[in-house]
């Protein structure tokens, strides 16, 4: 019924969260998404800006895919449903209240060959042992990069994670006002890694999309 009521007007619930704040699942035009306070989080734009990035890759040469911030799991969705991939998906996230969302709102837990971590992504890239062939880092605290996944620390480690000539996404921020973080990480990897840089995506975000050398 919440479906069919919201091509006439937009049905909303609110569910507060600690680390995000007040974050919003809206049923509108027959399709649910998830929001923060000033950001799509999934199943909006945020997809599209994805399905964007992982059109400009070779996804049927990637097996194993660890996505650092889940979200509503939209970017999953895409990958299982849009570009068929099958291998295995490793899905972090530090809040817990967005892990219920996507399990409860979005049923992401009916996608196969799919592991979901609650866990800080610092954590985990700092301590995994295990490489993978694309790694797609989307991590946002509403309408905000946190600063640490700029560093050369974590990047660094990230890098150090990805198979030769496997990729690299990253929705690297909103609105941003000058690239100097952005220009800085692709000199500094230079050696390793070959960016491509698209701004304005869906409008407004900066995407980099790299392959490992």
């Amino acid at each position: 019924m919440s479906k069919i009521i919201s091509y006439v007007w937009p049905i909303t619930k609110e569910i507060k969260s600690t680390i995000n704040g007040t974050l919003e699942v809206t049923w509108m035009n027959g399709k649910k998404v998830l929001d923060s306070q000033n950001a799509n989080y999934s199943y909006g734009t945020l997809q599209k800006l994805l399905h964007y990035g992982l059109t400009k890759i070779n996804i049927s040469s990637t097996s194993d895919i660890l996505l650092l911030g889940l979200g509503g799991g939209s970017v999953i969705s895409s990958l299982r449903n849009t570009f068929e991939h099958k291998g295995k998906i490793t899905a972090l996230e530090i809040d817990q209240v967005v892990i219920d969302i996507a399990i409860d709102e979005f049923k992401i837990k009916n996608l196969n060959n799919l592991e979901i971590i609650c866990e800080d992504a610092l954590s985990y890239i700092h301590n995994c042992n295990k490489k993978f062939d694309l790694i797609i880092v989307d991590i946002f605290i509403d309408n905000k990069v946190p600063e640490p996944f700029y560093t050369h620390t974590f990047w660094k480690q990230t890098l150090s994670l990805v198979n030769k000539e496997g990729y690299v996404i990253f929705n690297a921020g909103i609105n941003l006002k000058n690239n100097t973080k952005v220009d800085t990480l692709i000199s500094t990897f230079k050696t390793q890694i070959t960016f491509d840089q698209y701004n304005k995506v869906q409008g407004a975000n900066t995407l980099l999309i790299g392959k490992i050398l």
